[in-house]
């Protein structure tokens, strides 16, 4: 987040816009970045600086949300995509044969050592 502030010499220029920013990136998931404006702060006055802290307040709990929404869904995707790689790994790995499975049915069976 940037500020800018102006002298009594400097009314003339208006305040640059602020933003509030997040941004995410990772390597297994898509990145996403979020800005969200914040009104300049016009005055400095108490009125004035209550008023932008509680838009950046605001702002902040906004932003929040839209994260923790963002990554609470990469969380599950990683999830899925753990439980298809383990799955495909016991497939592999273990594979059950289909037709043992079917003559033993209902049978304990001993394996051999």
């Amino acid at each position: 987040m940037s500020s800018s502030c102006t002298s009594a010499d400097d009314h003339a220029t208006a305040p640059s816009p602020q933003l509030l920013t997040a941004t995410y990136d990772s390597p297994t998931n898509a990145a996403f970045s979020y800005r969200h404006p914040l009104p300049a702060q016009a005055t400095s006055d108490t009125a004035g600086r209550v008023a932008y802290l509680g838009a950046l307040r605001k702002a902040t709990a906004e932003l929040q949300e839209r994260i923790n929404a963002e990554l609470t869904q990469r969380m599950e995707e990683d999830k899925a995509r753990d439980a298809n790689g383990a799955a495909e790994n016991e497939m592999k790995n273990g594979a059950v044969d289909e037709g043992k499975e079917e003559e033993n049915y209902g049978e304990e069976v001993v394996e051999d050592e």
